[in-house]
């Protein structure tokens, strides 16, 4: 079963409340297996228009548990947040599995 990355290109409007959003997502992504790989990184053009946004890329173990951290009840507290300070894009990708 391959790796899933959710990537986030996100629009902070309200850095503190962010930050608090920041902070609680953190041990609920850990809880349910992930890691953050890029959180907030400088993104750079190399082809195309640089990111518009912070970019932050969550990785999990598959699809599923991807899905069932997102919907999860301590998560949601966490999210409220995180659309009240900030506009996103958010996608979830399979990794590579040669």
């Amino acid at each position: 079963m391959p790796l899933a990355y959710e990537v986030h290109e996100v629009l902070v409007s309200d850095p503190e409340a962010y930050a608090e959003y920041a902070r609680l997502a953190a041990p609920t992504v850990a809880a349910h297996g992930g890691r953050y790989i890029v959180r907030g990184g400088n993104g750079v053009a190399i082809a195309g228009d640089a990111p518009a946004a912070r970019v932050v890329i969550l990785e999990f173990p598959d699809r599923e548990t991807a899905v069932a951290w997102r919907a999860s009840p301590e998560y949601q507290a966490a999210l409220k947040i995180r659309e009240a300070a900030s506009t996103s894009r958010v996608y979830l990708v399979d990794g590579f599995v040669p």
